[in-house]
C-alpha cells in the first residue's frame, strides 16, 4: 500500500514539473466583456462587430467565460460593465475588449454606444460610457489581473460639434494594480478601421493570441512589429502595464525560452535590455507630457468651473421665469372653467374629484390625480412631459397645481421606487427605436414619458433619480436634462 502511494505521489510530481502551465491554466477562471459598435447614426463603422465576434471566439477557446455585445445602446453598455464588475469579484482572470467609436474630452475617454446623440461637447460625458468605469469595476473586484483592450481610435464622428478637437484617445493616468491597458494606436493619433473583415489591430492581435508559449507582453509586442511593418510607422500600437506576473493565452509545455519577438519575417525586434530601454525612454517622455497636459487641464477645470456657475444662474432665472409661466397658464385656466383665482394666504376649496380607474392598490380620479392607498401618496397623473434639469423639475413639482391642490412637492428615491412594478410594464414616448426592451415599469394609471424622474435629494453638484427601466437609485449633475422627467407628488389629508 506505501509503495502504491509513493508512485501515486511520484507520477503526480512529474506531471507537474512537465505540464504546469497547463495545470495552472485550467484552474485559473477567465471573464471576458467583448462589445463591438458599427450601427452608428453619424459615422457608421464597418468593422468592429466582426472585430468583436471574432475575439469573442478566440477567447471562447482559450477557456474565457465571454459576454458578448454587438451594436450596444447606453443603457446595454453600463449594464453589461456593472455585471462584469460583479462577475470579477470571483475571482481570476478579467479581460475587457472594446471596438467602436471613442473620443476624449479634457483628458478623459469615452466609448461612444449605437445611440449617442451628440449636439455638443458637453453631451458626450452624460450620452458615452467613461473608460474609467471599466476600471473601476477591476478596482473594486480587486482580482488580480485585468487586461483592457481599446480599439477605438477611429475619427470622431462628432467633431464638428466639439469646441477642442483631439484626435485619438487620451492615456490613462491611473489604473488599478495589475492591470494592462493596450490602445490599438499610439496617443492622440488615430486608427484604421480596415478595408478586410477585421480592423488590421485585431487582426494582428487575435492571429498573435494563438501562438503558444508567449507571454501577453510579447504577443502585444507581436502585434506593435506587425503593424509598424503592415502600415509604414503610421500605426503604433501602445500598452501601459502594472502586472505583477506573466499571463500566457495559450500556455506553452517547455517554458519561454528569452523574450526575444518576431514578426512573421522572422526579423528580432529586440532583446530583452533594449526592449527595456525603449520603454524607459517612452515612459519618460510621455510623463514629460502628462505634466503638460496636467497643468492644461487645470486651467481648462478653472474655465469650466466659471462656466458651470454661469449656467446655472442662468438655469435658475429660466425656472423662475418658467415657474411664473405656468402660474399664470394655470390662473388663466381657472378663470376660463369659472373657478376663483386664489388669494393669497389662502386655500382652495378642493374637489377629491371622481374615481375613474384602479390598478391594484392605485385608483385614478378625473382631477388628474392617482391615489397610492398603501402610502397615502397622490402623484400627479402624468409627468411634464419634456427633457428637464434638476432644478426646473422642482420649480415644476413646486408650482403645480393639479387638481386644485397647491401643495404638490417633488418625490424622493424611496417614494418613486415605491410605484416600481416589475409585473407592469409600457413603453414611454420618448422611445423611436422600436426597442420592446425599452420599457418603463409602471402602472398605467401614471404616464412617464421617459424612463426616469428626478428626486428631491442632493449631493453637491449631483441630484437623485429614480431609473423606471430597470428599478435603480442613481446620480446625475443637476443640469443634466436628457430624458429626464418631473413628477409631482403630494401628501392624502
Amino acid at each position: 500500500m506505501h509503495m502504491m502511494a509513493s508512485r501515486i505521489i511520484l507520477a503526480l510530481l512529474v506531471l507537474a514539473i512537465i505540464i504546469p502551465s497547463t495545470i495552472f491554466a485550467a484552474a485559473e477562471q477567465r471573464t471576458a466583456l467583448v462589445i463591438g459598435n458599427s450601427a452608428y447614426s453619424s459615422g457608421p463603422l464597418k468593422n468592429p462587430v466582426n472585430d468583436a465576434t471574432d475575439m469573442a471566439a478566440t477567447l471562447k477557446k482559450h477557456g474565457f467565460k465571454v459576454t458578448l455585445i454587438k451594436n450596444a445602446k447606453l443603457s446595454d453598455m453600463d449594464e453589461a460593465i456593472e455585471q462584469f464588475g460583479n462577475q470579477l469579484k470571483r475571482g481570476g482572470v478579467g479581460l475587457f475588449f472594446y471596438a467602436g467609436h471613442g473620443v476624449q474630452v479634457n483628458g478623459v475617454n469615452y466609448l461612444l454606444p449605437t445611440d449617442a446623440r451628440i449636439n455638443k461637447e458637453s453631451d458626450v460625458k452624460y450620452k458615452a460610457v467613461d473608460a474609467n468605469k471599466v476600471l473601476d469595476e477591476m478596482a473594486n473586484a480587486n482580482n488580480g489581473l485585468n487586461v483592457v483592450i481599446l480599439d477605438a481610435c477611429r475619427d470622431n464622428p462628432f467633431a464638428r460639434s466639439f469646441r477642442n478637437v483631439a484626435r485619438g484617445l487620451a492615456i490613462v493616468s491611473s489604473a488599478p494594480s495589475g492591470t494592462l491597458i493596450s490602445y490599438s494606436t499610439s496617443p492622440g493619433n488615430v486608427a484604421r478601421d480596415g478595408e478586410g473583415k477585421n480592423s488590421p489591430y485585431t487582426a494582428a492581435l487575435i492571429e498573435s493570441m494563438k501562438q503558444p508559449g508567449l507571454s501577453i507582453e510579447q504577443v502585444f509586442k507581436h502585434v506593435r512589429v506587425k503593424l509598424d511593418r503592415q502600415t509604414g510607422g503610421k500605426q503604433v500600437p501602445w500598452e501601459l502595464s502594472s502586472l505583477r506576473g506573466d499571463f500566457f493565452f495559450v500556455p506553452g509545455t517547455g517554458g519561454i525560452k528569452g523574450v526575444a519577438v518576431r514578426d512573421d519575417g522572422g526579423a528580432t525586434a529586440s532583446s530583452a535590455t533594449d526592449a527595456l530601454d525603449e520603454e524607459n525612454r517612452k515612459l519618460e517622455a510621455e510623463r514629460r507630457r502628462l505634466e503638460q497636459e496636467e497643468a492644461a487641464l487645470a486651467k481648462q477645470k478653472e474655465l469650466d468651473e466659471k462656466r458651470r456657475q454661469i449656467e446655472e444662474k442662468k438655469e435658475r432665472m429660466e425656472a423662475e421665469k418658467e415657474a411664473q409661466r405656468q402660474a399664470e397658464l394655470e390662473r388663466k385656466e381657472a378663470k376660463k372653467k369659472g373657478r376663483t383665482t386664489l388669494v393669497m394666504g389662502s386655500r382652495p376649496s378642493v374637489s377629491p374629484g371622481n374615481e375613474i380607474r384602479r390598478d391594484g392598490r392605485l385608483i385614478a380620479y378625473d382631477n388628474g390625480t392617482v391615489l397610492d392607498t398603501r402610502t397615502n401618496l397622490i402623484w400627479a397623473a402624468r409627468d411634464n412631459g419634456s427633457d428637464i434639469n434638476w432644478a426646473n423639475a422642482k420649480a415644476y413639482c413646486d408650482k403645480y397645481r393639479g387638481g386644485g391642490y397647491t401643495d404638490w412637492r417633488m418625490p424622493t428615491q424611496e417614494e418613486l421606487a415605491g410605484l416600481y412594478d416589475k409585473g407592469v410594464v409600457y413603453t414611454p414616448a420618448c422611445d423611436a427605436s422600436g426597442d420592446k426592451t425599452n420599457k418603463v415599469h409602471l402602472t398605467g394609471l401614471i404616464t412617464l414619458s421617459c424612463w426616469w424622474a428626478w428626486a428631491s435629494e442632493t449631493r453637491g453638484s449631483d441630484a437623485a433619480i429614480f431609473h423606471f427601466k430597470i428599478g435603480t437609485r442613481r446620480w446625475y449633475p443637476h443640469s443634466h436634462y436628457f430624458d429626464g422627467r418631473a413628477l409631482p407628488v403630494r401628501a392624502g389629508k
